[in-house]
């Protein structure tokens, strides 16, 4: 089964400050029937004016990963954890028990934009986590999240892969799908097929009940792909 969340069709919120897309029911929006899939609850699409940015803020039990698109995220948590993360670089943070945090765009010229991604985790009220890294942008599909850390991944508290997915035009990539398994698809730039399913920038796509797929970037593509309960 195939179901495409079109990027014209998200929700939207605009704070001045902030611009933001939510692929999934978030803050003010709610959509009873984009509540989310399997474990993943939240993608928002970010724009963050300046100088501005989210003032400290808690969360518990969840596990919140970032990348950003352009610009660089300032950020500082309770756990004593102060960063830069600059464009390219994916961040995990496991709120465990709890976690105060504050992320603001570093630079005062330039704006920042980012993907906020939450994924419910299986194990709760453990404590806090913070990983960072560049997985750079080799062709195919890089492993960037994993329940065991394997290949040099970040280590998320979910039965859950997350893959960056790099193509450039024309280029094809196999899929593979253990049975049960779900798919979700985020794509960042470019445009994809999937299976005869045309996606472009900021679309989505929910995938269960196949075992394979083929992957075509119509233009030169970047996608996350969830590996999903």
């Amino acid at each position: 089964m195939f179901d495409i969340r079109y990027a014209a069709d998200r929700g939207k919120a605009d704070f001045g400050w902030l611009q933001s897309q939510h692929t999934f029911s978030f803050g003010s929006y709610y959509d009873p029937a984009q509540m989310g899939f399997s474990a993943l609850r939240v993608i928002n699409d970010d724009r963050v004016a300046p100088g501005a940015g989210f003032d400290t803020h808690g969360h518990k039990d969840m596990e919140i990963l970032s990348l950003v698109l352009t610009g660089q995220i300032a950020h500082k948590d309770s756990a004593g954890n102060t960063e830069v993360l600059p464009a390219g670089e994916f961040q995990l943070m496991s709120a465990g028990k709890g976690i105060y945090h504050s992320e603001f765009n570093a630079s005062k010229h330039d704006e920042l934009t980012f993907l906020q991604i939450w994924l419910q985790p299986n194990q709760f009220g453990g404590e806090p986590g913070y990983q960072q890294k560049d997985f750079g942008q080799k062709p195919g599909l890089t492993l960037i999240l994993s329940p065991d850390g394997r290949e040099g991944s970040l280590t998320v508290l979910q039965d859950a892969l997350l893959y960056q997915l790099m193509l450039p035009t024309a280029a094809q990539q196999q899929l593979d799908i253990a049975s049960g398994r779900k798919v979700y698809i985020h794509l960042i730039t470019g445009e994809l097929d999937i299976a005869g399913h045309k996606l472009q920038r900021g679309d989505g796509i929910k995938i269960s009940e196949q075992t394979a797929l083929q992957l075509t970037a119509s233009t030169a593509a970047k996608a996350l792909i969830f590996d999903l309960p």
